[in-house]
């Protein structure tokens, strides 16, 4: 019989899917001999009904008239073989996928055939046989609509007492395997799609209603192990450990779009119990800062990944329950959310590396009075301005029971670490940016933006309320206090009623005008700390620009004067750097960076989004104040590029509180010419720089020995030459039938060489030779420089040997000459942007021209 399967037949055919059918019902059982028949019987049915649903219609009128979906389950009742039951699943899947034939589908539905597949009892330690059962579960998900689902479920009237799509698959939502766990999403999601009131009713009561709870104790258990994972990181970082938190945050965020996905269905009922779930098993117990650590915590939370995942709560899940919930917590001190769970919910620990609450750092020990009036100490203040005259105020610790989790975050922002300052402004920027939260609780928080209020305010007075035309042109205009106060007291009294937690926040009912103040002062407080990275700092520029325009009452003189200070500090250390290693590139860094941060500070979204801070969980720290390591240009060239990030930001920040427009380029002289004794024209150097290889003049050079390699000497003559703000060492060999002419061998930087004369030996010369470009700025080149960095890099060294002491001595001469030009013609350059006065003038014109570094040319007179 089995050979007659294989005799030469039309393969797409009536009369194949006849044999084909007749063949299996002759089977009594499923044995090794007819195994492989009855595998590729099922194959082919699958095959020809797809070929049918297209051709024709009499190929699903037989397959129904012969009843061949019950001849499927009568062979899955007789096989004991595990490749039968995977073939007759991978079968059904084909079917229900591709038939086009809405008929055709109603049919598979029906008779509860497919209710029987579904909740038969399969063998599931096999993998592959759960793979396949789950992707004939998704197949079948992909096919409901508000009639197919009716065939699936069962009804006791009008309610739905069993639907084992549903039920079976959620089964399996918290299986070891990703792709099942993707799988059985996707069936949900189709179900909740579906739109049906009896179904919906079904999924959101007892017992069905634990899966949603569930889901987000498995989000929290994903949670505390991406802690574990960044603290171990932390403390031992290897070579894959970027990639592993990154595949970490994939899986996190993965599970929160799911989240969002449920509540986009629109089922009332799913969308209170997630955001129920997210706040009393995830929010309020462990991500809202804690001070105190409970010794039977399930997750010791740190600092930075409670605040990633309070971040990407608020951005991927948009319900706007929890989202004002969340903000109005923000209202209440960390020891409410302790009390109201006895201690147990308490997760925020200070063991693993990460600081908690209380210990931003050892001087970040303020009041609740030392965040509303004072953020940093600035001479001359009037208490009337909200700082207060003597500066921030040290309390014993941050153990007020008034200070609540918002006054913490303006804290960190003030005295914390560079960690705990981008955490901070990125919970604020986050906030300020979920479309959810109601204005007035953004106005509560002091981050409603000034262009928001207007909005509000106009809109207040065209409907005739008269209050509002006044407050829109008030100086201290913001929204009313009533409403914002009574929208705030509503979540208040949800969180109390509701979930338990009590508090009186005695920050309820201050005026948005003082909160908005406390968020100003902060910030400018920021732009005046010297131990805080660049990139953090053009976070903090960002925050800042939105808020603004303010009123004079709440951005004022004193704001801009102390910025201005910050501003002239930062300008004085620039001015160094123009005498520093890396001065010949200082200016296309200024323009590269100056163009990166108007992007960044333009753009809609902050700089840096919550994964920054798992992927670099500590930011380089920056000073004003460090001195640069003498033996590597690497890490000059770091601090340089640092200082330059700190200055455009503070730059640009001046222009936008002004309510200037910031130019495409920095304001900076163009390249003035070059004075007729120059040695770059004596030597006859062109704008290109000198090149290995060409021809140039020796009449200012000075012949030396030069040894590259053990035993094997050059010699050769030695020229510093510069053309603008670019210079070079040059080694060339002299012409034999022209004495005064040479081939440049070797070119090297000029500045950064930092010529000394040997100790003992007064005709040698040490110089040292940097690399031609930062390799960092390189993105091709930057995950190379990271590699090299572990391995201590240096710089290259030459020492020429010339003939005595004078020639030594003119070398010297000659290059400290140059370097000085070349300074001078950096210094020329800036002078415009240097000078703030000068530069808000010539902050619409566009001075700047940036150029390649063979282009640079030298000012008239030096």
């Amino acid at each position: 019989m089995w050979s007659s399967f294989w005799r030469s037949r039309d393969r797409f055919s009536l009369d194949q899917l006849s044999y084909l059918t007749d063949q299996l019902t002759k089977i009594q059982v499923v044995t090794d001999d007819n195994k492989d028949f009855v595998i590729e019987a099922l194959r082919s049915i699958a095959e020809l009904m797809t070929y049918g649903d297209q051709h024709d219609s009499s190929y699903f009128e037989f397959f129904m008239e012969k009843q061949v979906m019950s001849e499927f389950v009568r062979i899955l009742k007789i096989s004991k073989i595990v490749s039968v039951p995977l073939q007759l699943l991978q079968t059904v899947s084909i079917l229900v996928q591709n038939l086009r034939n809405e008929h055709a589908i109603y049919y598979l539905f029906s008779n509860e055939h497919i209710n029987y597949l579904i909740t038969y009892s399969f063998d599931f330690q096999n993998e592959e046989l759960l793979s396949y059962y789950i992707s004939f579960l998704r197949a079948i998900s992909g096919k409901l609509n508000r009639n197919t689902v009716s065939l699936l479920v069962k009804m006791n009237g009008d309610k739905v007492v069993s639907f084992p799509l549903y039920v079976e698959a959620i089964r399996f939502a918290f299986n070891e395997e990703n792709m099942v766990r993707t799988a059985v999403r996707a069936v949900t999601l189709n179900v909740y799609h579906v739109g049906d009131d009896s179904v919906n009713r079904y999924i959101s009561s007892p017992p069905h209603t634990d899966y949603f709870s569930n889901l987000i104790s498995f989000f929290r258990k994903q949670s505390m192990d991406l802690n574990k994972l960044v603290s171990h990181t932390l403390i031992n970082p290897g070579p894959d450990s970027t990639s592993t938190i990154t595949v970490a945050i994939d899986e996190i965020e993965d599970n929160l779009y799911y989240f969002s996905d449920i509540v986009s269905a629109g089922i009332p009922d799913v969308g209170r119990l997630i955001t129920d779930s997210i706040l009393m098993v995830l929010i309020f117990p462990l991500l809202l800062p804690s001070r105190k650590m409970s010794i039977d915590n399930d997750m010791q939370s740190s600092f930075v990944t409670s605040i990633y995942l309070l971040c990407r709560i608020l951005r991927i899940i948009k319900i706007k329950d929890l989202a004002n919930t969340i903000a109005a917590a923000l209202f209440y001190p960390s020891e409410a959310f302790t009390k109201s769970s006895g201690g147990k919910l308490n997760s925020h620990i200070s063991g693993n590396g990460f600081p908690s609450e209380c210990q931003v750092s050892n001087n970040v020990n303020l009041s609740k009075s030392d965040i509303r009036y004072s953020m940093f100490n600035v001479p001359h203040f009037s208490s009337s301005s909200g700082f207060h005259p003597d500066g921030v105020r040290m309390q014993n610790g941050c153990s007020s029971p008034n200070l609540s989790l918002r006054d913490v975050l303006l804290a960190y922002v003030v005295k914390g670490d560079d960690i705990q300052v981008l955490g901070s402004l990125t919970v604020l920027a986050t906030l300020l940016q979920t479309k959810e939260l109601d204005e007035s609780m953004l106005d509560e928080l002091g981050i409603l933006p000034q262009r928001k209020q207007h909005k509000k305010l106009l809109l207040q007075a065209l409907v005739g309320e008269s209050s509002g035309e006044e407050e829109l042109f008030s100086s201290r205009s913001s929204l009313t206090k009533d409403s914002t106060g009574s929208d705030i007291a509503v979540y208040h009294k949800k969180i109390k009623d509701q979930y338990g937690i009590s508090f009186q926040s005695s920050d309820v009912g201050i005026s948005p005008h003082t909160n908005r103040f406390q968020v100003i002062d902060a910030l400018v407080s920021l732009f005046c700390r010297s131990n805080i990275s660049a990139e953090t700092l053009w976070d903090g520029g960002w925050l800042l620009r939105q808020l603004l325009p303010y009123s004079e009452s709440e951005f004022n003189s004193h704001h801009h004067e102390v910025l201005k200070v910050s501003y002239k500090t930062c300008a004085s250390a620039l001015v160094e750097e123009a005498k520093g290693i890396w001065t010949d590139l200082l200016i296309s860094v200024l323009c590269e960076e100056w163009r990166k941060c108007k992007r960044a500070m333009e753009s809609s979204s902050p700089p840096k989004g919550p994964n920054s801070m798992l992927l670099q969980p500590h930011p380089h720290k920056f000073s004003l104040q460090d001195n640069t390591p003498k033996g590597s240009s690497f890490s000059a060239g770091e601090r340089m590029q640092e200082l330059v990030k700190v200055f455009v930001v503070l730059h640009q920040l001046q222009l936008f509180t002004l309510g200037r427009a910031l130019p495409e380029q920095p304001p900076i002289h163009p390249p003035g010419d070059l004075p007729a004794n120059c040695r770059a024209k004596t030597s006859g150097l062109d704008v290109s720089g000198p090149k290995a290889g060409t021809d140039i003049s020796l009449v200012n050079a000075v012949p030396c020995r030069i040894a590259f390699k053990s035993g094997k000497e050059h010699h050769l003559c030695f020229q510093a030459t510069s053309l603008g703000i670019s210079g070079w060492l040059v080694l060339a060999e002299e012409l034999p039938s022209q004495k005064s002419r040479g081939i440049v061998r070797v070119v090297a930087p000029l500045a950064g060489c930092n010529p000394r004369v040997d100790d003992t030996h007064s005709s040698w010369l040490h110089l040292r030779i940097r690399s031609s470009s930062l390799p960092f700025q390189d993105p091709a080149k930057s995950n190379d420089y990271e590699r090299m960095k572990t391995k201590n890099l240096v710089d290259g060294r030459w020492t020429l040997a010339f003939r005595d002491e004078e020639s030594c001595k003119s070398a010297l001469g000659m290059i400290v000459e140059e370097i000085n030009f070349v300074s001078d013609e950096v210094h020329r350059r800036l002078k415009p942007l240097l000078n703030l006065e000068t530069a808000i003038d010539l902050s619409n014109s566009h001075l700047c021209v940036p150029e390649d570094s063979s282009n640079r040319i030298l000012p008239k007179s030096l």
